[in-house]
């Protein structure tokens, strides 16, 4: 089993839900899913029977991402 050692400046692993997703980056319940199947969204993990959530640090990964991609 691999340990996840976060860097001395990444921020502290955390997870968000769909509600706080959809309130971080604006999407919709239906395109976060569609964007996931797209591969263009972070996966959610799996928190155990059917619950899931996104790490922060990929939701902010995207978001980064898409500002870059109206710079270009």
């Amino acid at each position: 089993m691999t340990a996840i050692a976060p860097s001395l400046t990444a921020q502290p692993l955390r997870f968000m839900r769909l509600p706080e997703v959809i309130s971080t980056c604006g999407l919709s319940r239906s395109s976060v899913y569609d964007a996931i199947k797209r591969g263009s969204f972070p996966a959610p993990v799996s928190l155990g029977g059917k619950s899931v959530a996104w790490l922060s640090s990929e939701i902010d990964s995207w978001m980064a991402g898409r500002i870059a991609a109206r710079q270009a």
